[in-house]
């Protein structure tokens, strides 16, 4: 793509004949000048006093200094490779005045910034506190990437300076928040949503960047974005311009006045396709790119219709703000009113396909007595029946729409769910009690998100909420007899099993060549996809992101390769993908977008394999974090020897069976030892390995170096060790 072609976006903003709006340009040059010159003279400093060899970088991160290493290609390690860029953008600040050049200085600016914020973090410095995040670590790009794949949220709001009053401020977030928006903060904005107790953090997707260049994190995040799962490779400038432009979809509110570096760095929004909206009365304007709009009420609106992000209206009649923003909400015990379950009471959740005739659709029954009934820290049964009818609806559905009620609880502010069934845990906190949240609310949220997401297959949705201890022992029993029946007809769903297999592009947006082949036996790299919910998928939209692919043409079941299988991939890889093996990772194995919940990692002096999470930041036996080996096999590339999966496809018996199964395991973090728990044991007896393989797989606790855990693995007499050589 041509720098010309992109730059089509921009055509007609400053219409011909019209006067060009100079003051603004001539803002935009000067704060050019004066971003790049402090970068000069801190950059000479920190050389002055460190060296040109002094190691540069953010933490925890495999992509270098992301603003340039996109654009550019350029992959800074040192001090001394900085000068030479920054002169190069120095050079680019021509002094006409014209909106193509305006836009080059805000790339400028934005180099000059990556530049002056880097430095802040040299020999491992870390130089921000709470609440302000500075850089955000690649764990965190990746934690959101289902949601930003499928815009889930839908996009981002890089919001800086002070509105006129802290309310106002928190007015404007919380409707951010409640259309799901992912939000960026810089400057005195920070401090007056503190002042009104906002919910910022990770755990609320609102990121308090800092004060000043710190808004460079928020470019750096989108940027990396496009490499993570769009599989742009750096370097790619105008390709990466388009991506963010059609895809990350933000856009910059600015609050209060504007200094002549704010106005540069607005122009750097500009030049990667970000609007820029002011709360101020603008002296001169760039139609649809830099505008004014000082009506609080519905500037949020403006700005969302400016982007071209569309929102379904769902008006939910519960007295809490429901969004995704507030799906990593926790709630601690000092923040509880009640909490049900987590083996502190008896609680549950079942979901059941009935006929038309048994269901009275939108209907909210309690029994038991409601949440104003109990008295702060109290811990209470709790039972969540859902009834649904639906002429589409299957009984295979039924677990697939079960699992939805935890991410539907999770998104209501102040409501706090974990696993399922009749191992759940649910809490709800004071400040949503205050609000005036009751348990029939449970029943109104999950109506109104199941007839929502699931048009094809839910017609009518009724909900019984138990709270009564007799009764609710009463419905476990019922809803323990339909678990094991369901569990008894998953047992017989194998790979031999079904006929046909399912694909999953969801993440093509991200990474346009990667194709999920999703199994009975392998969940989708998410996590999150299960063969069950492909088919689901499929049935509620057979057009959507999920595809059967008809078993057909073996032509090495060991490896798991069928020649139907290779033909769709192929197809759907973009002809960039020929052959696929789904049960090893040393041959053709299936490629990897950027969203998978573990990465499995030959280690050569063990004769075996590691695993990492993106839980686990550390080091690893293969010498790289998570974040670097993210870097090196995600984004739709075949990588032998290295593969992104999902958590649970380790319990498969499927699991790598062409490379020695689960036996090939020779390190992984204690957090998944933990997190498997008692099943990882059980798959280890079936493998005929015995219960105390697990104890033989080193952890961090014993080393994070092939020297290191070998000697471990050899006293355990760890089975990779006699197994046949891997390469």
């Amino acid at each position: 793509m041509s720098t010309t072609a992109f730059d089509e976006i921009y055509a007609g903003a400053i219409p011909e004949g019209a006067k060009a709006p100079t003051k603004l340009f001539q803002s935009a040059y000067n704060g050019a000048i004066i971003a790049t010159s402090y970068a000069e003279t801190l950059l000479s400093q920190a050389i002055r006093k460190y060296g040109p060899n002094q190691a540069v970088g953010y933490p925890d991160t495999a992509y270098y200094l992301p603003v340039i290493s996109s654009l550019s290609g350029e992959k800074v390690t040192k001090l001394g490779e900085l000068p030479p860029i920054l002169n190069r953008m120095r050079h680019q600040i021509k002094s006409t005045m014209s909106f193509e050049n305006a836009r080059l200085w805000g790339e400028s600016t934005a180099y000059a910034a990556e530049i002056i914020e880097v430095l802040r973090y040299i020999n491992g410095a870390k130089p921000h506190v709470q609440p302000w995040t500075g850089y955000l670590s690649d764990p965190i790009l990746r934690k959101f990437g289902i949601q930003l794949v499928d815009w889930t949220i839908p996009g981002q709001a890089v919001i800086m300076g002070k509105a006129r009053t802290s309310a106002d401020a928190a007015k404007i977030v919380q409707e951010l928040q409640a259309k799901g928006m992912m939000i960026f903060l810089v400057n005195e904005v920070i401090e007056q949503l503190l002042e009104q107790n906002m919910k910022l953090g990770v755990d609320y997707i609102a990121f308090p960047l800092g004060n000043f260049t710190q808004v460079i994190h928020a470019v750096n995040y989108a940027l990396r974005a496009g490499m993570a799962f769009g599989g742009i490779a750096p370097g790619l400038r105008e390709e990466h311009r388009d991506y963010q432009q059609r895809r990350v979809r933000a856009f910059v509110l600015q609050l209060g006045e504007v200094d002549e570096v704010q106005t540069a760095a607005h122009f750097a929004a500009i030049f990667l396709g970000f609007p820029v909206i002011c709360d101020t009365q603008l002296e001169e304007e760039i139609a649809d790119w830099y505008v004014s709009h000082t009506d609080y009420d519905t500037i949020v609106k403006y700005c969302m219709e400016l982007r071209g992000i569309k929102m379904k209206i769902l008006d939910i009649p519960v007295p809490i703000t429901i969004g995704p923003a507030f799906e990593g909400e926790t709630i601690r015990k000092g923040d509880m009113y009640v909490e049900m379950g987590g083996g502190r009471s008896t609680a549950f959740e079942l979901v059941e396909m009935v006929g038309e005739d048994e269901i009275e659709d939108g209907k909210v029954t309690v029994i038991g007595p409601e949440i104003d009934h109990f008295k702060e820290g109290d811990r209470l049964p709790l039972g969540i029946m859902v009834k649904i009818y639906g002429r589409k609806m299957q009984d295979d559905f039924e677990s697939v729409l079960e699992r939805r009620i935890h991410y539907f609880i999770n998104y209501g502010e102040g409501l706090w769910h974990v696993a399922q069934r009749d191992l759940c845990w649910l809490r709800i906190s004071k400040e949503a009690v205050a609000k005036g949240f009751k348990f029939k609310h449970y029943g109104e949220l999950l109506i109104a998100k199941f007839k929502d997401e699931f048009p094809a297959i839910v017609d009518r949705v009724e909900v019984t909420i138990l709270t009564e201890q007799e009764k609710v022992d009463e419905s476990l029993q019922v809803a323990r007899g339909t678990y094991t029946t369901r569990d008894a007809r998953l047992k017989g769903l194998t790979d031999e099993s079904v006929e046909e297999f399912y694909s999953c592009i969801l993440c093509q947006s991200f990474a346009p060549n990667h194709v999920c082949v999703v199994s009975p036996e392998r969940v989708g790299l998410c996590g999150a996809v299960s063969w069950l919910d492909a088919k689901a998928s499929f049935e509620i939209d057979p057009n959507g992101p999920n595809r059967p692919i008809i078993k057909e043409g073996p032509i090495d079941e060991e490896k798991g390769m069928w020649s139907s299988v290779n033909e769709y991939v192929y197809a759907a890889s973009n002809r960039s993908v020929e052959e696929v093996n789904l049960y090893t990772l040393m041959d053709q194995p299936m490629t990897s977008c950027g969203c998978f919940e573990a990465i499995l990692a030959i280690v050569p002096e063990a004769n075996g394999l590691m695993v990492t999470t993106r839980e686990h930041s550390g080091d690893t036996p293969c010498g790289m974090t998570f974040s670097t080996l993210a870097g090196a096999v995600g984004g739709g590339v075949q990588a032998p020897g290295f593969m992104g999966v999902g958590r649970t496809y380790m319990l498969s018996r499927k699991f790598i069976q062409a490379d020695g199964g689960i036996g090939r395991v020779v390190w992984m973090p204690k957090e998944l030892k933990d997190y498997f728990g008692d099943d990882l044991r059980r798959c280890a007896e079936e493998a005929g390995l015995g219960a105390d393989f697990v104890e033989k797989i080193a952890d961090e606790t014993v080393g994070t170096t092939a020297d290191e855990i070998l000697p471990f693995l050899e006293e355990k007499g760890h089975p990779a060790l006699t197994m046949d050589p891997l390469m």
